[in-house]
This record gives C-alpha cells, structure tokens and sequence, in this order.
C-alpha cells in the first residue's frame, strides 16, 4: 500500500509542473501579451522605463516638436503635454480594426513620430482629463 502512494507522488508533481508550463506559456502568448512586447521592442530605452514604470511614454512630434504622452489604452489615450507634464489637449485616433492596447500604441506612437500633421488631421480633440492618472494605471 505504501509503495503505490508512493509512486503517485512523483506522477502528481509532473502533471502539476506540466500545467504550470501551459498555464505560463499560454499566458505569454496572449494577443495582449504578444502586443505588448511587440510595442516595447519598439520603445526607446527611456520610453520603455517610462511605460513599466507609468504605463504611459512620451513621444516627441516630428513636424511642431510637441510632447505627447500615450496612455495604456485603445482610445482617447493620446495627451498632448506641457514643458511641465501637464495635459493641455487630448486627442483620439485609432487604427482600423479590433486591435489590443500595445497594437493601437505603437500605431499612435509611429504616426506621431512619422506624420505627426496627418494624424491629429484625422483625429478627434477633447479637453484633457480632470480625472486622476490612476484612470489610466489598468494592470496587466
């Protein structure tokens, strides 16, 4: 009776290291993890601290030289800032499609860095938050 117990022991501790394997691969190879990770190869080292610490980064227009920082989000996460960090104007612009959070960031974060004028041509304007940043602070 003993030595069945303890043949069960050792079948039990690899079928709990077998899901402990799925359970960590699967949760890596999400859309949303396989979006983020794409956008961080895409941040700058300073843009990258800046997201894992904030879950924002600033990124600098390329036509007007105008700061924005981009908000972990899909929509209305654009704000365009001040010397100070201050939100002065919000802007909305998303590409087509169901995209994920790190999808539709490196997209707004390119068509700043790339045409800055023909995004914010196509994108919506609103007043900036009044609302706290932990609005923004979703965890992953």
């Amino acid at each position: 009776m003993i030595a069945a117990v303890w043949l069960r022991a050792p079948a039990r501790a690899r079928l709990h290291a077998l899901r402990e394997l799925y359970r960590r691969f699967f949760g890596e190879n999400t859309p949303d993890a396989r979006g983020r990770r794409l956008l961080a190869e895409w941040l700058s080292p300073a843009q990258r601290a800046q997201f894992e610490q904030h879950r924002f980064f600033d990124v600098v227009g390329c036509d007007t030289g105008r700061t924005y920082r981009i908000h972990y989000g899909t929509a209305a996460n654009v704000h365009e800032i001040d010397g100070d960090g201050r939100a002065t104007m919000g802007w909305c612009f998303v590409p087509s499609g169901f995209l994920v959070p790190g999808d539709v960031m490196l997209a707004q974060k390119i068509a700043l860095e790339t045409d800055e004028k023909g995004a914010l041509a196509l994108a919506n304007r609103f007043p900036p938050a009044t609302h706290s940043e932990h609005f923004y602070r979703r965890p992953f």
